[in-house]
């Protein structure tokens, strides 16, 4: 509902600010908003993530796994992994070029080498990665790789999610985490990690 009113909001400051519309104030600012639903904090537990990739491979198409691994080495969305081409893909260099993201800029992203090898396992050819893929495929082959693991309530977002805390948990500082995700601000970053209390613990030592 907020990034409902958000859009409205916008809409009607660029009607009164540019098409000369004749309302003294927004009304969308008059209205009380509900509160935000608190940040998902879904991560995946011991045994989640063999059993998910388990089930990945007995998925039709046969390119679920690599997009699951892909999400969790790189922190990519959906629709950044379902749109990846191989001209931008640098295996040598292990890094690959993303040319236009959600928040409408560009991005590298570094590839480990557990990504550079679900990667070099493809036919590599001119054009995408994975032709014909689309983000609501991907969206079904998740949820259909859920159930046949017995695994509830995880959604494909989350692994960017756990990406994302895993990255501290290797050690990595706000700005280079920021630089792999592509998050602008540090407190949506910050709703991106959740990182666990026990590998914390262990780094006390």
């Amino acid at each position: 509902m907020n990034r409902d009113l958000n859009l409205i909001g916008h809409l009607i400051e660029i009607a009164r600010k540019e098409w000369g519309v004749a309302l003294s104030v927004n009304p969308v600012r008059c209205i009380r908003r509900p509160k935000s639903n608190p940040a998902r904090e879904r991560r995946l537990a011991p045994g989640e993530e063999a059993a998910l990739l388990a089930a990945a491979d007995r998925a039709k198409g046969g390119y679920l796994r690599t997009v699951i691994v892909l999400a969790l080495e790189t922190a990519m969305r959906q629709g950044e992994i379902a749109g990846l081409d191989w001209t931008n893909i640098n295996v040598p260099q292990r890094r690959l070029y993303l040319p236009m993201t959600k928040n409408g800029s560009s991005r590298g992203v570094p590839l480990s080498l557990k990504a550079i090898a679900v990667l070099e396992s493809l036919p590599e050819r001119p054009g995408p990665v994975f032709p014909g893929v689309t983000t609501e495929a991907i969206k079904r082959a998740f949820r259909n790789a859920c159930k046949r693991a017995g695994i509830e309530g995880l959604h494909f977002h989350d692994l960017r999610h756990e990406a994302t805390s895993r990255f501290f948990e290797k050690g990595l500082n706000m700005m280079e985490v920021a630089s792999i995700t592509g998050h602008k601000s540090l407190s949506m970053l910050r709703r991106y990690t959740h990182l666990d209390a026990g590998k914390l613990a262990s780094r006390l030592d």
